[in-house]
């Protein structure tokens, strides 16, 4: 009866919200949001951008009548454990490739991810930090971003900074090289097919949906793993099929996709904000170094003259 009971009761996903044509802008939530419709699973969306939580890992977040689960991997594992299974259908083999291509994606492809859309410094300036800015709130759109990306930083040289390369310049061209291969094998394994097993989505297509959907969707600047994907059509075509299938325009919960314009006027007033707040920076600095003088001594005799009801006369004299 408590199973059930569970089953019944609503499950509202905690997440960030949607961005560049894709229902999430975070590669951990679409995971989630990819899998929740390949298995069935019925979720309620609450939107929470402009949270501490966001950016320290408790996002996204599955609320439940008792609990609250946190972590993508734990979310696909409540899941299943409700019933909603998208692998029901794997032989023991499938299910051992499926963990063997994530681990794959964790180890080669997400640390340039992470360097793409956080360490790149063209991407980082006109992409990545002007939308995370414009969703937070002041003051903690000057910090959340760049501690992201430092957090970014640090993950990359502790997962690939192994001697001689000590330097996140030093990683760089040994990171993009590992992705590059790693799209080559992803796109070798799916070939002509719809899915990675077949005609039926399973875990392994969120997981590489929420890896491969923001790569695919943003317009970036500095693009190198952006243009080798583009060389694969068959993982863009992957992408676009599933967006177009399970993620239409205006779905319940998703809101609109069309927001290229809404994000690129987005984009253009945090650059204004951040413009207008250094050149207020600027104002109050020169006002603080010019010389300061003080009241004049007779504007403070006529003001102390008006407060103890003194005559107009004798003030304007």
């Amino acid at each position: 009866m408590r199973a059930l009971k569970n089953m019944a009761a609503p499950m509202e996903l905690r997440c960030w919200g949607a961005g560049w044509g894709l229902p999430s802008v975070h590669t951990e939530t679409l995971i989630v949001l990819a899998y929740a419709k390949f298995s069935g699973a019925d979720l309620k969306i609450h939107v929470v951008d402009c949270t501490w939580k966001t950016f320290t890992g408790t996002i996204p977040a599955l609320v439940l009548e008792e609990t609250v689960v946190t972590g993508h991997v734990e979310i696909l594992n409540h899941l299943r454990k409700q019933k909603y299974n998208a692998d029901y259908d794997l032989s023991a083999k499938q299910g051992a490739d499926t963990l063997a291509f994530i681990a794959l994606l964790e180890e080669k492809l997400y640390p340039a991810l992470l360097h793409t859309f956080w360490v790149d410094a063209e991407n980082y300036s006109n992409v990545t930090r002007p939308w995370f800015a414009s969703r937070i709130p002041f003051p903690l759109n000057f910090y959340l971003p760049g501690r992201k990306s430092s957090e970014a930083v640090n993950r990359i040289l502790l997962t690939q900074g192994r001697p001689p390369l000590y330097s996140i310049s030093e990683v760089e061209a040994k990171i993009y090289n590992d992705a590059k291969e790693c799209l080559n094998l992803l796109s070798y394994r799916l070939g002509s097919s719809e899915y990675f097993f077949g005609n039926t989505p399973t875990s392994l297509d969120a997981f590489i949906f929420g890896f491969l959907g923001p790569l695919h969707k943003v317009h970036l600047p500095s693009g190198q793993l952006q243009q080798h994907l583009k060389q694969l059509s068959n993982l863009c075509h992957f992408c676009d099929n599933i967006i177009s299938t399970f993620f239409m325009p205006n779905a319940s919960g998703f809101g609109s996709f069309g927001q290229e314009t809404v994000d690129a006027n987005l984009q253009k007033l945090t650059q204004l904000v951040n413009k207008e707040s250094n050149l207020i920076e600027k104002m109050d600095d020169n006002l603080r170094s010019s010389p300061q003088h003080k009241p004049r001594k007779s504007n403070n005799m006529r003001s102390s003259q008006v407060l103890n009801g003194g005559d107009e006369s004798s003030v304007s004299a």
